[in-house]
């Protein structure tokens, strides 16, 4: 579900920057519509996630999701490759999750 809801989001936040040409306000309302989609998978999927995860790991497997999808998103729609310092802070973010989900003394 967090997927999803991060499939929506992203094109939510950044599908309207191929059309600079429309007027903002006419993106601000598509993407709003859009996002109300993610908020109906997002907020379920965190209620469910948090009777298995505590709230910091629930925000940290968003950020990583996020940045999946964000990827993907970028290299199909607007065709841009990462560049390598793009991957080196992935694997930092990839530290962040190993830290986040070690368990706690």
């Amino acid at each position: 579900m967090l997927v999803a809801s991060n499939v929506f989001m992203t094109v939510a936040w950044y599908g309207h920057l191929k059309h600079k040409s429309a007027p903002l306000i006419f993106a601000i309302m598509v993407s709003w519509g859009i996002a109300f989609f993610e908020y109906v998978i997002q907020v379920p999927a965190n209620r469910w996630g948090s009777n298995t995860f505590t709230p910091y790991q629930l925000k940290i497997l968003q950020e990583v999701i996020t940045l999946v999808v964000f990827v993907i998103f970028a290299f199909v729609y607007f065709q841009a490759r990462p560049q390598w310092n793009h991957f080196a802070a992935f694997t930092c973010l990839l530290g962040a999750v190993i830290f986040g989900f070690m368990p706690s003394q």
